[in-house]
């Protein structure tokens, strides 16, 4: 088991802007590097966190019981936030994090299927108690289907050739394994894509791992609710690890800080009343030392929006 490195832990904490008396919201608990952060720094204020697969909430909810009590864990997927703060009488908070993704330890835990580097049951439910996962996904779903989960949430543009093999090897027996998705994977893709850095089964894995979890429809509803949650200059600080939960916060976020003004209409910029603001126009990304001791950073963005 890999230890857990938070990723963007300075920069995130130095956006979040906490103050000691606040209700702050970690809305992917993981392994507890940021919420252990965050709660050091709230000594009269209260931490909210949402972590849905059951080892991570019992790993986080220890590591957090040694910092303080002033925290509560729903072990839901933070797409339930605000009507699980609601249920306890919270209407407004100052601070929310999202740091999004698979956590280390999931990826290093080969019976979780995540990995395409370890032999295991294609799985990859975050929440085990999910009906659907990677298996029923690969196994019963449609040629058509198959090709648009690929190409939409892997961004794969072999899509077609994947679906077409795999829709041809099923017929005659269940893709169970990831070594046998991963073989299929390689099957269909061209010598010259074969021989380029990185695995060939990275993109159809990261589309999987979306659909089984409903990651980005998830992300817009939650993300939208944590803003409308937000009290005066409250933040949001997101972690995005691909360019599709990249694009859906940068879309919601340029949605909140524009003021939609009909043509022709004589206003100054300075007269214009903003309800948020971008705190960091330009996306923070991981420096140099970060880099080079914890790989997970590279495809690190962090974006951070403040209300007004």
């Amino acid at each position: 088991m890999s230890k857990h490195i938070p990723v963007l832990l300075k920069e995130t904490i130095e956006n979040l802007d906490i103050k000691e008396n606040g209700i702050y919201v970690d809305a992917t608990l993981g392994g507890a590097g940021h919420s252990s952060e965050i709660l050091k720094r709230i000594t009269n204020g209260h931490l909210y966190c949402f972590e849905q697969d059951p080892y991570a909430y019992n790993l986080g909810t220890e590591r957090l019981k040694v910092i303080s009590d002033n925290f509560t864990v729903f072990p839901v997927n933070f797409v339930n936030m605000k009507d699980s703060l609601a249920s306890v009488g919270v209407n407004g908070i100052d601070g929310v994090l999202y740091d999004l993704g698979v956590s280390s330890f999931q990826f290093d835990t080969p019976e979780r299927g995540f990995s395409y580097n370890f032999n295991a049951k294609l799985d990859m439910r975050m929440n085990p108690n999910s009906k659907i996962s990677a298996y029923e996904i690969i196994n019963d779903y449609s040629f058509n289907e198959l090709k648009r989960i690929f190409f939409v949430y892997g961004e794969e543009k072999y899509s077609v050739q994947i679906a077409r093999n795999i829709e041809k090897y099923r017929s005659i027996k269940p893709i169970e394994t990831t070594f046998e998705l991963v073989d299929i994977i390689k099957k269909s893709l061209p010598a010259k894509e074969l021989r380029k850095k990185g695995h060939p089964a990275k993109q159809v894995f990261q589309a999987l791992r979306i659909a089984v979890n409903n990651e980005l429809d998830v992300l817009e509803k939650s993300l939208n609710d944590a803003l409308d949650l937000l009290k005066p200059h409250g933040r949001i600080a997101v972690i995005t690890f691909h360019s599709l939960e990249d694009r859906i916060c940068k879309q919601i976020f340029k949605e909140r800080v524009e003021v939609d003004i009909p043509n022709g209409v004589p206003i100054k910029d300075s007269e214009i009343k903003r309800e948020f603001r971008l705190v960091n126009k330009k996306v923070i990304i991981a420096n140099e030392d970060e880099l080079n001791n914890n790989n997970r950073a590279h495809s690190a963005k962090l974006r951070v929006i403040e209300k007004l």
